[in-house]
């Protein structure tokens, strides 16, 4: 398969996880009718954000893999012999709990899983108290449309996690985000936030000579303990391609499907031009597996 037509979900959420999930399938079966081969959605896709705070009470939220929703997803699947990539809040034991990508085959079965290696501990963003930081490594998952280096929002400032999923042989980078402005914050430094979230995706595109999707969730959604306070999530889904080429993006308060054709063969010719992975100084890199070089 040279010529791969994606689709990637953004959509906003209540509390309702039925509601979300149903809006979720519905899409997905848009974009199948479309011609869709591979359909990512955003991250933690069935409800709100919910590490706006710390609450205990929220790791009911949690459900196993296998478990209800990679099942209902999983059908849906096979049913439109497509391959989706899920994002959902995994309890893997009690008292441990990750961030997990699953990846679904198109014949309903789970291709494989990915867990969130990099978690975020700001304010707003208080995933530490909640998510066991991954423990699968950065190999890509094997499917039927292709190697897909999956990661996931927080993992996107990385440029490692993007090379050692080059380095394993993903044909594309895909990461499900959750990611959003203070509404209190200047529109100024809102740009700013949004662009350096762009930037930093088309560079590992670049670097690694390969296409790359990202989709964000969309609208505002309030903190469960302050309701004068949330995040509006700015959307911006988009695809560019193996020279950090705009493919397409999403609108940045509307949801939808977003849609991109990414032709995998122009990896092989964008590399022979820019052979990085060639040029890299391997003997002269082990002061990276340090937290800093005094």
């Amino acid at each position: 398969m040279t010529i791969l037509k994606t689709a990637m979900i953004q959509q906003s959420c209540t509390n309702d996880r039925d509601t979300n999930l149903r809006k979720s399938c519905e899409m997905i079966r848009e974009a199948a009718v479309t011609g869709a081969k591979l359909i990512v959605l955003q991250e933690l896709h069935t409800g709100p954000y919910f590490c706006q705070v710390e609450d205990p009470d929220l790791f009911d939220l949690a459900e196993p893999i296998p478990g209800p929703s990679s099942e209902a997803l999983g059908a849906l699947a096979r049913e439109l012999g497509v391959v989706i990539v899920a994002s959902l809040f995994e309890r893997r034991a009690p008292g441990l709990y990750h961030n997990t990508a699953v990846i679904l085959e198109k014949d309903g079965t789970i291709a494989g899983t990915y867990r969130k290696m990099h978690i975020p501990d700001d304010p707003g963003f208080y995933e530490k108290f909640y998510f066991t930081p991954g423990d699968l490594g950065f190999k890509p998952i094997e499917t039927t449309v292709g190697k897909l280096g999956v990661l996931v929002c927080w993992d996107q400032w990385y440029p490692e996690a993007a090379r050692l999923m080059a380095m394993a042989g993903a044909d594309l980078l895909i990461y499900p985000t959750a990611i959003g402005w203070d509404p209190n914050d200047s529109s100024e430094e809102q740009e700013r936030q949004r662009d350096a979230w762009i930037t930093v995706q088309r560079g590992h595109a670049i670097a690694n000579g390969l296409p790359l999707l990202a989709v964000n969730r969309v609208g505002f959604e309030t903190s469960t303990q302050h309701q004068d306070t949330g995040i509006l999530f700015w959307g911006s889904s988009f695809a560019v391609g193996p020279q950090g080429e705009f493919l397409v993006e999403g609108s940045r308060d509307t949801e939808g499907v977003v849609y991109a054709e990414l032709d995998l063969s122009r990896s092989e010719r964008v590399r022979r031009i820019w052979p990085f992975l060639r040029d890299r100084r391997i003997d002269d890199y082990a002061d990276l597996t340090r937290r800093y070089r005094d």
